[in-house]
C-alpha cells in the first residue's frame, strides 16, 4: 500500500448540502489506540459534528467513534473532544476567516491516508433555504436530462 492511497472512513454528505464549502484543509487528529482501532473497522459518524476554535487550537465535538469490541477498559467515551493537528499558519488563516460574519467550520470526511487518520476540514458558509431548493431543482434537471439522454439513446 503506497504512503498516498486514501481509505475513506466517513463522509459527512449533509455538509455539502447545508453549507456552500469556501475552503478546505487536511487536518491530523489526535486518538488513543481502541479508536483508531475501531475506526479500521468503519466505525465512525460525523453526521452531527461540529468544529470549535480554542485557545488557539481546533476541536472536533460530537465526532463518534463507537467503542472497540475487545477494547474493555482501554475503550474512551465515544462522543469526547477531539484535537485537529493543524500547522499554525493554517490555523491562524482559518481563525482570520472564521472572524468574518457566517463563517464555521464542518469536517467533510474522515480517511486513512497511508496509515494516518486524517480529517478533511470545510471552511463553510450556511445556505439559506432558498439556496436549498435551488441545489434540488439543479438535481431534478440533471436527473431528467439524463434519463432523456438515456432514452434516446435506447433507440
Amino acid at each position: 500500500m503506497s504512503k498516498d492511497s486514501i481509505k475513506m472512513i466517513a463522509n459527512n454528505k449533509k455538509a455539502r448540502f447545508d453549507f456552500f464549502i469556501e475552503d478546505t484543509f487536511e487536518a491530523g487528529i489526535v486518538l488513543h489506540g481502541t479508536e483508531v482501532k475501531s475506526l479500521r473497522m468503519g466505525k465512525c459518524s460525523i453526521k452531527e459534528s461540529f468544529i470549535r476554535p480554542e485557545k488557539g487550537e481546533l476541536y472536533v465535538y460530537n465526532m463518534h467513534i463507537s467503542p472497540y469490541e475487545k477494547g474493555n477498559i482501554f475503550n474512551k467515551d465515544p462522543l469526547r473532544i477531539k484535537k485537529l493537528l493543524l500547522h499554525k499558519f493554517e490555523i491562524n488563516k482559518i481563525m482570520g476567516q472564521m472572524a468574518q460574519k457566517g463563517y464555521t467550520l464542518v469536517p467533510l470526511m474522515v480517511y486513512f491516508k497511508g496509515s494516518l487518520v486524517k480529517v478533511e476540514i470545510g471552511l463553510a458558509r450556511g445556505k439559506k433555504l432558498y439556496d436549498k431548493r435551488q441545489d434540488i431543482a439543479k438535481k431534478d434537471q440533471r436527473r431528467e436530462a439524463e434519463k432523456d439522454f438515456k432514452v434516446k439513446n435506447l433507440y
